[in-house]
């Protein structure tokens, strides 16, 4: 897998506070990256450093296995807080500002991207008369300028409406899957980072405090029914028998069954019948929602 970023004990203090703690991570081509935390735990300053607008204290960053910024930046964009627009600019005139601020004189670019983005019907409106997510989407389009391979979008959803989190939502997706670019996405919106990322990285407090893939997430929040104080091979033959084939045996011989989990009552009846009570029924698993917020130290679900 080719590398497209990696940090090495990234950390960020201004004054007394340690706001990017020793964050070591790895963004590999083609990945979503959610990084997810609660307002404050460091997902801007980490984002800032990475793109070249705030020092480390300490530590350091590469992209595409090269150290030098000055080799590497032309093949990132950002978006990080919200989009510098001038509101008396046009949308084609923003985007013709940044092209010749690249030292692009081509200006063909600009109506590809601008269509690309779902901007093209607003090409001549000034930025001033643009909703909150169109915004957002000329903020994307300039950042696409320099055709990078690497997007770095910070809170890219915050405030907006429904409609215009699912257009980010899909806007983004097609520039992954069709452009192969990787995207680094960070939000406190955890349900929307799950149709979203590949993988995941959860910050709290300035600390990279676990990091997964999408798979492995699932797996660890799987539902299942707990059965304990039971011999599992009993219990097993039970299962295939009810046509339950996706269980795990643990060590201690306790026996999780992913299915629904409200079938708990009749696999309890039918080990019942067989002359087979359990010391425990039990739910297992939770929701993702609930698993990001405990590695975020607690709080509300959208903390």
């Amino acid at each position: 897998m080719v590398s497209v970023l990696k940090t090495d004990s990234l950390t960020k203090v201004y004054g007394r506070t340690t706001v990017v703690d020793h964050v070591s991570m790895r963004i590999d081509q083609g990945d979503i990256y959610g990084l997810i935390g609660r307002n404050g735990a460091g997902k801007t300053t980490f984002m800032k450093m990475i793109g070249a607008i705030a020092a480390p204290t300490s530590g350091t960053y590469e992209f595409f296995g090269e150290k030098d910024n000055s080799k590497t930046l032309p093949r990132i964009g950002c978006l990080i807080e919200s989009p510098s627009l001038y509101s008396e600019l046009t949308v084609y005139e923003n985007m013709m500002f940044y092209n010749k601020l690249l030292g692009i004189t081509d200006p063909r670019n600009i109506d590809e991207i601008i269509d690309y983005i779902g901007l093209g019907e607003a090409k001549k409106k000034k930025t001033r008369k643009l909703s909150l997510g169109m915004k957002q989407r000329l903020g994307i389009g300039i950042a696409l300028v320099g055709y990078p391979d690497m997007l770095i979008l910070d809170e890219p959803i915050n405030g907006l409406d429904p409609t215009g989190i699912v257009d980010i939502r899909n806007l983004l997706l097609k520039l992954n899957r069709e452009r192969g670019i990787t995207l680094l996405i960070s939000s406190h919106i955890l349900g929307e980072l799950e149709r979203l990322a590949t993988k995941f990285g959860v910050i709290d407090r300035g600390v990279l405090v676990d990091e997964l893939t999408n798979e492995e997430l699932l797996e660890k929040n799987r539902r299942a029914v707990g059965i304990q104080g039971l011999d599992p091979r009993k219990v097993v033959v039970t299962l295939e028998e009810m046509n339950l084939r996706d269980y795990k045996v643990l060590d201690g011989g306790k026996v999780l069954v992913y299915c629904d989990t409200g079938l708990s009552g009749k696999i309890n009846r039918a080990l019942g019948e067989k002359g087979m009570y359990a010391e425990s029924i039990s739910i297992e698993g939770q929701d993702l929602e609930t698993y990001f917020v405990e590695k975020m130290g607690g709080g509300t679900k959208n903390a």
